[in-house]
């Protein structure tokens, strides 16, 4: 074989190596924006990955996830969505409560964003629920604290004074409060605001909580209490206060009562609409979806550890009862 045929046969040999991947198609990326930690939303990242899957959508076979979790540090939350946004992802998760689906939102107004947030409206993240426009969508959730102030009622009818306990770092802190508030005013109830963002302020809110009486606790979800989860149940057991959360994982672990949409099925709401989007549906044409699961779950030991008998009215309607 002459020099002329080697070169032309070791150039129709790269040619050949190079044609399958020029035909393989690019996996797709979806960047995953948690404002928690990934241990503690392992079975909400399935319930993601469900979602996912019931578009044509696998994880490591046909698309992959970047995952960026801000451990309950809210700061952290701009930095992480920008580093998605420079890794070109083609849809961003922002999922945690309003402030991821903001920091997302800050960090690009091209790339797909899927949340899921308690009122997007009102926070500026879409122009309606059924015509979001932009680039974002997702789910919902309605304001859940009349019933949940009406339940912690009927649980400590004695209560005079309730306390909310919110995350000041939180970007939906004002809102949770101010439901709260005409909640608890609805019912002739005085309301103690406390706050923390870190574990000893956590043990101080607790502190004024019992200085000041309160007769029972709202305990709204937030990424870094819910990191706290076991440390909150410990502290209101230990001082003996009544307290509804909103997500399951609470009375599960000890609490008293949780009430709340189903995380795990908003959470497989956003695995569907990334999916979508990866077929190419856009933001804009998807309505933002509300929930239509709820769960009222009772810890029946820890209410007998308080001395409180559960009603009817709420035992009937409860979706778990832990004995």
């Amino acid at each position: 074989m002459n020099r002329r045929e080697l070169l032309v046969l070791l150039g129709s040999m790269m040619i050949a190596a190079r044609a399958p991947r020029a035909q393989q198609k690019v996996m797709p990326v979806i960047g995953f924006l948690g404002a928690g930690s990934a241990g503690p939303l392992f079975t909400v990242v399935g319930a993601f990955r469900q979602g996912l899957n019931e578009t044509g959508y696998v994880e490591g076979q046909n698309v992959a996830i970047e995952y960026r979790w801000a451990e309950g540090r809210y700061d952290r939350l701009p930095a992480l969505a920008a580093d998605l946004v420079g890794r070109k992802v083609d849809v961003i998760a922002a999922l945690g409560g309003t402030s991821p689906a903001l920091a997302a939102k800050s960090a690009t107004a091209t790339i797909p964003i899927v949340f899921s947030v308690g009122d997007p409206v009102e926070r500026g993240l879409v122009a309606s629920l059924a015509r979001p426009g932009g680039n974002l969508t997702g789910v919902s959730s309605l304001d859940l604290a009349p019933k949940r102030v009406e339940m912690l009622s009927e649980l400590v009818p004695r209560a005079t004074l309730i306390a909310v306990l919110v995350n000041p770092d939180n970007a939906n802190a004002e809102r949770i409060v101010r439901d709260v508030q005409e909640a608890a005013r609805a019912k002739g109830l005085q309301l103690l605001t406390l706050k923390a963002s870190t574990e000893s302020e956590i043990d101080t809110a607790f502190a004024t909580l019992v200085e000041l009486n309160a007769g029972a606790l709202v305990l709204p979800s937030d990424a870094y209490l819910n990191s706290r989860r076991e440390q909150l149940v410990a502290l209101t057991a230990r001082h003996a206060v009544p307290a509804i959360y909103d997500w399951r994982e609470y009375p599960a672990a000890g609490g008293l009562i949780s009430y709340g949409p189903s995380l795990t099925a908003a959470y497989r709401l956003v695995g569907v609409y990334a999916g979508k989007i990866l077929k190419g549906a856009k933001p804009a044409d998807l309505p933002v979806q509300q929930p239509t699961t709820f769960e009222l779950v009772v810890n029946l030991k820890t209410a007998k550890e308080l001395g409180l008998t559960v009603p009817p009215s709420i035992l009937s309607r409860a979706d778990e009862v832990i004995e």
